[in-house]
């Protein structure tokens, strides 16, 4: 058994620490980090939706699939886009960091490219969802690699360097403390 210093250290008792507030939960990121999670299930979801097309045109599969990615995009998909605009980017295109404030204007672009996309692919949509066989698969399978490339390179950025900076001034904000630059 040894009694050297590191295990003398060890059994020492640790000194109390000081309490600390908690850190406030930053649910309004809960709920964009859970619609990006969201975004990426209903992708995958797209792509087996036009992979069964395939094999069984617009059965009742096709049909509630469609209708369960038609209502992700047009509804929450949209909301969370509009709620980064709103809650997120204001404050972060006010940074003196150039290429932060360059990222959130590519988001903002990336945004606008997104809906883009998302207005001609969802007639297309609409018509697997009422069961309509006017729907054209080439035009999905071309479309939607593109659509579902942005969307992981979007959310990629705004995980990995957008969201964190908006969370340290979130923070700051709600602890009254100026953020770090």
């Amino acid at each position: 058994m040894s009694t050297g210093p590191t295990a003398q250290a060890a059994a020492a008792p640790r000194s109390a620490r000081p309490t600390r507030p908690p850190v406030p939960p930053l649910q309004e990121f809960e709920l964009l980090d859970q619609t990006h999670r969201a975004a990426l299930e209903m992708l995958k979801d797209f792509e087996q939706l036009l992979a069964h097309l395939g094999e069984h045109g617009p059965d009742e599969t096709a049909r509630s699939s469609a209708t369960k990615i038609m209502d992700f995009f047009a509804g929450p998909a949209r909301t969370h886009h509009a709620d980064e605009e709103k809650l997120v980017f204001p404050a972060l295109l006010n940074s003196s960091n150039v290429e932060l404030v360059q990222h959130v204007r590519r988001l903002q672009q990336d945004h606008g490219w997104l809906d883009e996309d998302w207005r001609e692919l969802a007639p297309q949509i609409e018509a697997i969802a009422k069961g309509y066989n006017w729907y054209d698969l080439a035009i999905l399978q071309h479309a939607l690699p593109v659509f579902t490339a942005l969307y992981h390179e979007h959310i990629a950025l705004e995980e990995t360097v957008v969201y964190p900076e908006a969370k340290r001034a979130r923070l700051a904000e709600l602890t009254g403390r100026a953020p770090k630059a």
